[in-house]
């Protein structure tokens, strides 16, 4: 598969990080070492810290996008923001879907979907994280777990819509902890999304679609990882709060 057709993306997810000043630090610091960049660079970072992002990233080459959002446009749901809103203070990107929200907050594979539908309708880019629980991959089931992630996230998504959507596999056994697939398995589920992508729209459409790995990528396994022919980029945790850190996988991905 050509990776010149589609384009690397380098996208860093901050979790429950970092106050509005020190979100501003942070970019600042990051922006000289990331400029020269042939790859997208996207960070996704608290609500809070949207409008400091923003501020500080005005110029550059960093797109500013959040970390979730809610499949209604309004209503009685408190703590929740949709994706309208999102929109209207100029975010570009969202996450949707990601093993955090799975785990601890209730998301299923069927309020992914409406969350990427919300998304999508108001003109946003879906980083859509989908992935296995280590138990699975014991019982050798990771590519049915994944392909049915795949499948059910874009039911109503249409071919036009799938420029979009950017996948992040994420195995959620080496979310945070430090564990890494290798290199050869990041791939491996990379390829079988791309095929399932393929039985939904085509051959052509899966080949444009970009997919990340993001299961603990860091300055020292990036270069490796992002060798593969199917793993197009990374959603990056830890690293991505370390200026320093966050360029070098940034760097890997423009080669």
């Amino acid at each position: 598969m050509d990776k010149s057709l589609r384009k690397a993306v380098i996208a860093g997810n901050w979790k429950m990080n970092k106050t509005p000043d020190e979100a501003k630090a942070i970019i600042n610091e990051m922006k000289p070492l990331v400029a020269d960049a042939d790859c997208d660079v996207v960070l996704c970072v608290p609500y809070i810290d949207i409008f400091a992002a923003q501020e500080a990233a005005a110029g550059s080459n960093i797109k500013i996008g959040a970390e979730n959002c809610h499949w209604a446009e309004s209503g009685a749901f408190t703590g929740e923001v949709s994706a309208p809103m999102l929109k209207a203070i100029g975010v570009e990107y969202v996450i949707i879907g990601h093993s955090e929200r799975r785990q601890y907050f209730g998301e299923t594979d069927e309020t992914v979907n409406k969350r990427v539908r919300a998304a999508l309708d108001s003109g946003l880019t879906v980083i859509l994280c989908v992935g296995e629980l280590l138990d699975e991959r014991k019982k050798g089931v990771t590519m049915e777990v994944v392909r049915s992630q795949t499948k059910i996230a874009l039911q109503g998504v249409s071919n036009e819509e799938l420029d979009k959507i950017i996948i992040a596999y994420e195995p959620v056994w080496a979310i945070g902890t430090g564990e890494t697939a290798t290199a050869e398995q990041a791939n491996e589920v990379n390829h079988a999304i791309r095929e399932v992508l393929g039985e939904i729209y085509c051959p052509k459409c899966a080949s444009r679609v970009t997919i990340q790995y993001g299961g603990s990528m860091n300055a020292k396994n990036a270069a490796e990882l992002l060798a593969q022919e199917d793993v197009d980029g990374g959603l990056i945790g830890g690293a991505s709060l370390k200026a320093e850190d966050f360029s070098v996988i940034v760097k890997a991905a423009s080669i």
